[in-house]
């Protein structure tokens, strides 16, 4: 094999390798980020840890925001935009 495709092979390689780690971790639904969300957090507190939510419903003065991937999820209640609630799924 000509020295040339060699390098391409290995440049071809190492960007798959970047890639899947990129993409295996760069999540903020983790078990350490999940202990930091505490009951009376403010809203803007919990989007700082955990980025922007991919969604939240409101019903009266309860708003539910949950973030998730494909794997993990973590829901959020605020009441008045602070913490009341939380639960989370698959953290790992």
């Amino acid at each position: 094999m000509p020295e040339s495709q060699r390098h391409a092979l290995w440049a071809g390689a190492l960007l798959m390798l970047v890639l899947f780690l990129a993409a295996s971790g760069c999540t903020k639904l983790t078990p350490e980020n999940y202990a930091k969300i505490k009951v009376g957090m403010p809203y803007a507190e919990v989007a700082a840890i955990l980025g922007e939510p991919a969604g939240c419903d409101a019903v009266l003065a309860i708003k539910s925001c949950r973030w998730a991937d494909d794997a993990r999820k973590i829901s959020i209640q605020f009441v008045g935009e602070q913490v009341v609630m939380s639960s989370a799924e698959n953290l790992r």
